[in-house]
């Protein structure tokens, strides 16, 4: 059915303890910030309600306040993302890999130290690490249309539709490849990201069957999940609003996806990534990238062929800074 263990991979992470503390710290420090921004533009659109001459008084002032505190968190975590990925979520994909492979790894606080470090010596600066991981997704993005475009050359009634769905079911199955795609640099210990990025998309596109199959499974247990974090969320979410002044009762709706957000992101996220890698990394283990790959998505994904690009311009600058031995 699928290719990960269960048991081995919550075992890793509970010996991820740290990294999954500071996860639940900084999602849940966004919900908190949503929560208290929200209330608060809710808060003053409700006193100036009061001394305005709008017919819709506090209610709706209120109501706009919320959703300018809303909007003011959303555009300060799109700003930080690049960070979130360098500090927390390349940290705990290093820990990960280790253990995945066996190796040994700090206990406590030391464990961030540590992955920092492992992480810097892979990419020194964390806009170099945000621009791989776009890249990435983009070339996963194009992976997604590649299998769906068989549909189009089935003449099966309903298959267009049926399709679809399939395909929105592939692209929630392969949201994690950058991660593992990350966390295959950081395994063999690359110094040019780039190529190493080019070469895991590849073996991961020529394996697409047995990680799709797995991460399928994952996306449905994952969104499950998420889904019943957020039922049980909606009531302390109401009890919040409740507190707000004005007519907020639609805002339990948003601050619960919130909430399972953050859970989502803490929580079953990790073990999602931790599974992944696990199945990757094996299923690769002896394969080289297959050049028919290549170049299907050479063809057929500009960000790929970015890739190779940066990838070129890494290996060539590396070898210019590498001088020539002499001669005899």
């Amino acid at each position: 059915m699928w290719d990960f263990d269960i048991g081995r991979t919550l075992a890793i992470m509970g010996r991820t303890w740290p990294f999954i503390v500071l996860r639940m710290l900084v999602y849940f420090g966004i919900t908190t910030a949503y929560i208290f921004a929200t209330g608060t533009g809710a808060g003053i659109g409700y006193g100036v309600g009061h001394i305005s001459s709008d017919p819709g008084g506090p209610g709706t002032f209120a109501l706009w306040g919320g959703i300018v505190g809303f909007g003011l968190v959303s555009a300060i975590v799109y700003w930080i993302r690049e960070y979130i990925l360098y500090i927390v979520k390349a940290g705990h994909i290093a820990v990960m890999v280790h253990l995945i492979d066996g190796r040994d790894v700090p206990d406590g606080k030391n464990q961030i130290t540590y992955a920092r470090q492992e992480v810097t010596a892979r990419f020194a600066e964390a806009n170099v690490l945000f621009v791989l991981d776009q890249l990435v997704k983009g070339v996963i993005r194009v992976l997604t249309g590649l299998l769906g475009g068989i549909a189009g050359f089935l003449p099966i009634p309903g298959l267009d539709t049926l399709m679809r769905f399939v395909n929105t079911v592939i692209r929630i199955a392969l949201t994690y490849v950058d991660e593992i795609i990350l966390g295959y640099n950081i395994r063999i210990g690359s110094s040019t990201p780039f190529e190493t990025a080019r070469q895991g998309v590849v073996l991961y596109a020529q394996n697409g069957r047995t990680m799709l199959k797995n991460a399928v499974w994952l996306a449905l247990f994952m969104w499950l999940l998420t889904f019943v974090v957020f039922l049980v969320m909606l009531a302390p979410a109401g009890a919040i609003l409740y507190a707000m002044p004005g007519q907020l009762a639609g805002w339990a709706f948003v601050l619960a996806i919130v909430f399972a957000w953050a859970v989502k992101a803490a929580l079953i996220e990790p073990f999602a990534i931790a599974a992944l890698m696990s199945v990757y990394f094996k299923v690769i283990e002896g394969q080289t990238p297959n050049r028919e790959w290549d170049e299907r998505l050479s063809s057929a994904s500009r960000q790929f062929r970015e890739l190779k690009e940066r990838a070129l311009e890494t290996v060539g600058v590396r070898s210019r800074a590498t001088p020539a031995k002499p001669a005899g």
